[in-house]
């Protein structure tokens, strides 16, 4: 199994839930997170900014990455929004097999 986990942050919990639903619905990820009302302090345009976010965490097939990618791109209101897979090395087998499973492959 080659399952990841892909962080997406967003400008607030709306925004999360829309992105997520999208992606479960197109069985791009088999599972959505929503983590609300993070702090994030970040460089953008030559500034040190600082804003509430919503942490996303997908579970997903690895080969489905690009795909999440794409689609959370065309959907996000950030210019840049972050994305990032996080390869999963182990777990529970049964867990696991359902992220592939429920997500498209």
């Amino acid at each position: 199994m080659d399952i990841s986990l892909v962080y997406i942050t967003a400008r607030d919990k709306e925004e999360a839930v829309m992105i997520g639903k999208t992606l479960v619905a197109e069985k791009l990820v088999a599972c959505v997170n929503i983590i609300d009302n993070m702090t994030s302090i970040y460089r953008w345009q030559g500034k040190i900014c600082e804003s509430n976010e919503t942490v996303i965490i997908c579970k997903t097939s690895s080969k489905l990455i690009e795909s999440v990618s794409k689609k959370v791109n065309s959907i996000h209101s950030y210019d840049c929004p972050c994305i990032a897979a996080i390869p999963i090395s182990g777990g529970n087998p049964e867990f696991l097999r359902w992220v592939e499973s429920a997500s498209r492959c």
